[in-house]
């Protein structure tokens, strides 16, 4: 089986103030610590979308053996997706989707994921609640191109129109850096380096934005 990996960095972080991708983690950027996971995947290609602060991620992170996808466009909330579907491999199963500012992910995740889905959908379930990555099979290829934001994945998911394989993930949710405090909360857990002054910012007081359902069935935004 051919399977692409894509993961998702062209979006932009408004309650940053400043491009997410570059935070520092773990001494390195945050992109580029979530990307040299996806790399140890062992994807048979591995796909990686850009926004606006794509030059400055070209400047700073670690690029190869990856294709990279521009999508200027997503920071007005259209789809990073559909021009990534252009750089598929013709010969992909299908694709795993991973978020770029989501590093806790582990390739044990990912290929557990790979091995036990059964279904044109796959999401893993995680202690408290549903979350990327996901596996998406070549069929719906065609309803992926219909997308208009990242966001709209997870309509995909929900709707009911194709079955969803849900495969059981160790722990919670991996976090994510969508606001100053999510951040911080990131960099503070187990092997997250801790805070770097050059990366402090105002803490913002908006809910993180987690791609996931949690047990009380709500998913709040992208």
């Amino acid at each position: 089986m051919f399977i692409t990996g894509l993961l998702l960095g062209a979006d932009s972080s408004p309650h940053l103030g400043t491009p997410w991708q570059l935070l520092t983690y773990r001494g390195d950027t945050l992109l580029g610590v979530t990307l040299e996971s996806a790399r140890e995947c062992g994807f048979d290609q591995l796909l990686l979308t850009l926004g606006t602060a794509s030059e400055q991620v070209r400047d700073r992170v670690e690029l190869g053996g990856v294709r990279v996808v521009e999508s200027p466009h997503a920071d007005t909330g259209s789809s990073s997706i559909v021009p990534a579907l252009d750089a598929v491999d013709r010969r992909t199963d299908g694709l795993v989707v991973l978020l770029g500012d989501q590093p806790g992910v582990t390739p044990a995740t990912v290929w557990s994921l790979v091995a036990e889905v059964a279904t044109p959908i796959g999401v893993c379930r995680y202690d408290d609640g549903e979350s990327n990555p996901c596996w998406f099979g070549r069929e719906l290829f065609g309803e992926l191109r219909g997308l208009r934001s990242d966001a709209d994945l997870w309509t995909l998911i929900d709707d009911g129109g194709h079955p969803v394989t849900k495969v059981n993930a160790i722990g919670n949710i991996p976090p994510r850096a969508t606001t100053w405090a999510a951040y911080h909360q990131l960099i503070s857990g187990p092997g997250g380096g801790g805070f770097d002054p050059l990366d402090e910012g105002p803490v913002e007081t908006h809910p993180v934005r987690l791609p996931t359902r949690t047990r009380s069935g709500h998913r709040p935004g992208y």
